[in-house]
């Protein structure tokens, strides 16, 4: 089917954004689709390594992660984002669609977090840092709901210099990972807005966990949270990637 020039042009600026989300052991295991009016996100499984990940569980997250940027880019050219998770259950290797629909005036956050998704990467893990304020971590968690998860903090020592916490979402399915993988990018570029670094894991086995969920949560991240001393860094180039996975983690900020 044939898409008009300007919507496909919008559509590929979109695409580009996406690319700039976590990645499966720095592979994206997704790909894009232009459709007449919308955007599809399917998962590529030749590109996944299905004995890391045999339930397809940290695909679903970082094809969250990519519909976040999908959604600021679209707010930068003026247009609101419609996303739909898993719309045909005939084809379940379509994720999402996004329909650029109605304008859309951005918000200042908007532009803050998409300009987060520009940054380059780098290596270097915060040598002065302390635990982020409970209001900081409060706001983070407001943001998760936005996304229908929950950040729940963790029990830290006193003098810990850094916030361990729990991304959650009500039930395990991938149309709940995917909304956690969502979660996890607004989590990761509003801390690099706030030079907070975050680390994290899919690997979430975690003793004592229930003691800070509620029933029917279940645990898709674990995070740790570390506000730069040095608040200059503020809005400066923040990231670093590790490999996730077997307590493995990934650096932003």
């Amino acid at each position: 089917m044939n898409v008009p020039v300007a919507i496909r042009a919008s559509a590929e600026r979109l695409m580009v954004a996406a690319t700039m989300g976590p990645t499966i052991h720095h592979v994206h295991a997704w790909r894009f689709k232009v459709a007449s009016g919308l955007i599809e996100v399917h998962a590529d499984p030749g590109r996944l390594r299905p004995e890391r990940d045999p339930s397809g569980r940290s695909l679903h997250l970082s094809s969250g992660a990519a519909l976040v940027n999908l959604r600021l880019a679209a707010a930068q050219l003026g247009r609101e984002a419609v996303v739909r998770l898993l719309p045909d259950a005939g084809r379940p290797t379509v994720l999402a669609t996004v329909r650029l629909a109605g304008r859309h005036r951005i918000t200042r956050e908007e532009r803050l977090l998409y300009a987060a998704t520009l940054r380059p990467f780098i290596g270097a893990k915060p040598v002065e840092c302390a635990r982020p304020s409970a209001s900081l971590v409060s706001r983070l968690g407001e943001l998760a709901k936005l996304e229908g998860a929950a950040l729940h903090p963790l029990p830290s020592a006193p003098d810990a210099m850094a916030q361990r916490a729990v991304l959650t979402t009500y039930g395990d399915s991938p149309a709940e990972w995917l909304r956690a993988g969502q979660a996890l990018q607004r989590l990761l570029l509003s801390g690099t807005v706030h030079a907070v670094s975050t680390s994290f894991t899919f690997d979430v086995d975690i003793p004592g966990v229930e003691s800070v969920t509620q029933p029917g949560e279940v645990t898709q991240v674990l995070l740790d949270l570390a506000q730069h001393v040095d608040v200059r860094r503020l809005l400066k180039p923040p990231v670093a990637r590790q490999h996730e996975g077997q307590r493995r983690w990934q650096r932003v900020g």
